[in-house]
């Protein structure tokens, strides 16, 4: 009889665990799965096509969502030889902290700010995503992404990847 009934103790034990590990992706994996977005750039050096990949955040989701509602057009200016900067004409919940950026990076600034990269900067930022690509490039270094965004102003049009 103990061994029918540890046997049923192990059955059921592996059949818990075989269940929990199906379910055990993370949040991260969830949302490079889901939240692609693309990123049309006019600039002076002509259009280009950027595929970026949303962090797992409250900001990068209310992003993604207002997306989904259709696509979103910023006109950019640079910064500080180091970024590109526009404004979003809505306010999205902050997550900031202290970061040191990378070329590709895509941050929210001060909540309404949206910045694109090509140069390092250190300050208290949101990360909404990051670059992934750019046509059929499938890597984006930060020479190619500086010369894609130019000296002057670029417009950037936002969408969610279909």
């Amino acid at each position: 009889m103990k061994k029918i009934i540890s046997i049923f103790a192990l059955l059921g034990f592996f059949t818990m665990t075989a269940c929990a590990g199906g379910n055990n992706k993370s949040s991260t994996e969830k949302g490079e799965a889901t939240m692609k977005i693309q990123i049309e750039i006019t600039s002076e050096s002509g259009n280009h096509t950027l595929t970026a990949t949303l962090t797992d955040n409250s900001s990068a989701v209310a992003f993604y969502e207002l997306l989904k509602k259709g696509a979103v057009t910023i006109s950019m200016h640079d910064y500080g030889n180091f970024e590109k900067v526009g404004s979003l004409g809505k306010t999205l919940p902050r997550n900031d902290t202290q970061i040191t950026t990378s070329a590709g990076d895509i941050i929210l600034y001060q909540g309404n700010q949206i910045t694109i990269y090509y140069d390092k900067n250190s300050w208290n930022f949101t990360r909404l995503g990051k670059v992934v690509s750019t046509g059929s490039t499938t890597t984006i270094t930060q020479a190619k992404l500086k010369k894609i965004l130019g000296k002057g102003n670029v417009t950037a049009v936002f969408s969610v990847m279909e």
